[in-house]
């Protein structure tokens, strides 16, 4: 088990720069996830640590040692990769032995480490057979068990569930919680799916642009985003995202929803946005504010409710199994203790 200290990363291609003086400490043991959109630079990332690409600047230590120029296979992690890259002619226990048998490790050694990860990963009774027998989400636990046998101090996962289909993900995803609370081992996981990184992770890493916007557990990101990209892209339905402006006396808002803020978070006259996840509306009787509904969204256990106040767009989660429909007028409050502020010349929060 190895930690990654990743001090002042520049990664360029050409005069491209995609990652822009990145400083990163992943502690050992922990469940790091990468987030953000696609071209944010996260995949880039995780090969810099793999050694697939060579930075322009800036250190990268594995355990300990700067591993900045060193050769992938000296530094001692295992990868899964988002295509299987599976041998089609090899059985499974050829494919997860594979790398160890190239590199002269004792029979006995491999028999051992193989079965220890097929066991972990359900596949003993599949290790005689060949890719083209396996599904897609056998096919993916072998190449992670292919990962596994290497017993690595850092274990890399670049996007390994987006080939596969729902049901497939949430599967594996529980599997692999699993799997890193019983090998204890550092992973860092690439992904641009919100409900994985917010599972997986005991602290997210949400990039854009090349630059980390925030890191955090999944609670403080999701609850306390820095800044609006971070309030956006994490939530489904997404954060209501309502624009204001502070009245003369700092705390007044003006817009909306006329609430008012606490003392010092907001200065008179400055513009500002508000941030309502939709689990916090409350719809009720006694709301001070009245919005028609647009569109109901039924989801099994609860209802996704898409409401107009003026021109002011809003959605709210209802789980109470009230009727709604197009049409009717709903009275609704909202849980000011959750509430985000955000400069909305800058994006930042306002605390």
């Amino acid at each position: 088990m190895s930690g990654v200290n990743i001090q002042g990363l520049s990664i360029k291609f050409g005069a491209n720069e995609v990652i822009k003086g990145l400083d990163l400490q992943v502690v050992e043991g922990e469940f790091l996830v990468l987030l953000g959109p696609s071209g944010c630079g996260k995949s880039t990332l995780l090969h810099s640590i793999a050694g697939l690409i060579d930075v322009s600047g800036g250190r990268i230590e594995i355990g300990g040692q700067d591993m900045t120029d060193a050769e992938p296979s000296e530094r001692g992690i295992g990868m899964v990769f988002q295509s299987y890259a599976l041998y089609p002619t090899m059985t499974v226990e050829k494919n997860m032995s594979f790398g160890l048998r190239v590199a002269g490790t004792p029979k006995a050694e491999i028999a051992r480490r193989v079965d220890k990860a097929a066991q972990m990963l359900q596949l003993t009774p599949l290790l005689q057979r060949k890719p083209a027998q396996l599904s897609g989400g056998q096919r993916q636990r072998v190449a992670i068990g292919r990962a596994l046998v290497r017993e690595a101090g850092v274990f890399l996962f670049d996007e390994p569930l987006s080939n596969l289909d729902a049901k497939l993900r949430a599967e594996l995803r529980r599997e692999l919680k699993l799997l890193h609370h019983t090998l204890g081992s550092t992973m860092i996981y690439v992904t641009h799916d919100q409900v994985e990184a917010m599972t997986l992770a005991s602290r997210i890493v949400v990039m854009k642009g090349g630059v980390i916007q925030q890191i955090g557990t999944p609670a403080e990101v999701y609850e306390r985003p820095a800044n609006l990209f971070v309030a956006g892209f994490l939530g489904a339905p997404a954060i209501n995202l309502v624009p204001a402006r502070v009245g003369a006396d700092g705390r007044t808002l003006d817009g909306a929803l006329p609430l008012q803020l606490a003392e010092g978070r907001a200065t008179a006259g400055q513009a500002v946005v508000l941030g309502v996840r939709p689990e916090h509306i409350r719809l009720q009787d006694d709301g001070r504010w009245r919005a028609t509904v647009e569109l109901v969204e039924p989801m099994g256990n609860h209802q996704v409710v898409w409401m107009k106040l003026g021109t002011q767009g809003f959605s709210a989660l209802v789980h109470d199994g009230r009727r709604v429909a197009a049409g009717d007028v709903l009275a609704f409050d909202l849980d000011e203790s959750a509430l985000s502020v955000f400069d909305a010349t800058t994006e930042t929060r306002l605390d």
